[in-house]
């Protein structure tokens, strides 16, 4: 199979994740329980991510592959998004996991905890912890060149903002970091939600058990996340010696740590949640229905 052929089922897997996760967006806005909802918003905002990160990192392979130039400042303020959105991401999966341990192991206090008003808060929160890790990294960048160097063109790619070895670290430290913190939260709510299922009876033992699985899957999500943020540590190895070959493991590391991960959102929400599942069937089919009915109605 040529690489091109390569190109075009990506360009299919982005498209057809792209429409779903719109599909899911728009089902967000149905119902008031949904935009009212702490657990579903943060959905949303992953929703949102996800189509962002999907939509540049296709851009950026795609213009890498077939060798073509943009002005140094514009490259920036797309890696400087999809950097922020790529640390977003994960973030706000870990948010979500925190709300299910607040809704289980302290019911009494998830209203409170999780208001509208604080989703506002936690929403900022999360774009604040994504901005400090670009920040950490891109400043050092703003330091090291003059600002004739934004106009020239360059091939884009967050390697080029990698000023030297020890400015690798810095991003590797970093994302370590994240890594930790995010891991040790998410074990955490997992041990104390496993002890309430264990402790429950009957359908709420099931509904217990329901969310723990759920913290399952947003900790296998979170995991393919999180090995994202470490792929651009290899990338920039590869990167120094062949372009072709740095093409293709960026290839081989969108779909298998950008794409993958974003599965997931659709099945444990789409499919798994029965109250957003049937507003989503009820959606879909009824907005079916409606097209034919007034494509019929035209015809005639």
């Amino acid at each position: 199979m040529e690489f091109d052929d390569y190109v075009i089922i990506l360009q299919i897997l982005v498209a057809v994740f792209f429409s779903i996760n719109m599909l899911l967006f728009a089902t967000f806005f149905k119902k008031e329980c949904f935009y009212t909802s702490m657990r579903y918003i943060l959905f949303a905002v992953t929703l949102l991510c996800d189509s962002v990160q999907l939509v540049l990192g296709y851009l950026m392979l795609i213009l890498v592959f077939y060798k073509i130039q943009m002005q140094v400042g514009i490259c920036f303020v797309l890696c400087f998004t999809l950097s922020l959105y790529t640390t977003v991401t994960p973030v706000t999966l870990t948010a979500m996991t925190l709300e299910r341990y607040v809704a289980i192991c302290i019911p009494l206090h998830h209203a409170q905890l999780c208001s509208t008003h604080s989703t506002v808060h936690v929403i900022l929160i999360i774009h604040a912890i994504g901005l400090i890790r670009c920040i950490v990294f891109f400043s050092v960048f703003f330091a090291s060149v003059s600002l004739s160097f934004y106009t020239q063109g360059k091939l884009c790619s967050i390697e080029m903002f990698t000023i030297n070895e020890w400015h690798d670290h810095i991003r590797s430290a970093v994302s370590q970091f994240y890594f930790l913190v995010m891991c040790i939260i998410v074990v955490f709510c997992y041990v104390k939600i496993l002890k309430v299922a264990k402790a429950a009876s009957g359908d709420n033992k099931k509904s217990k058990q329901k969310a723990l699985e759920t913290v399952i899957l947003h900790a296998f999500q979170l995991f393919l996340c999180l090995i994202q943020l470490c792929c651009p540590l290899i990338e920039n190895v590869v990167y120094q010696i062949d372009l072709r070959l740095f093409v293709i493991i960026r290839l081989f590391n969108y779909v298998m740590f950008s794409i993958a991960p974003r599965c997931l959102s659709p099945l444990i929400y789409g499919l798994r949640d029965e109250a957003f599942f049937l507003a989503l069937k009820s959606y879909a089919f009824f907005g079916l229905l409606e097209r034919t009915v007034i494509s019929n109605r035209n015809a005639h």
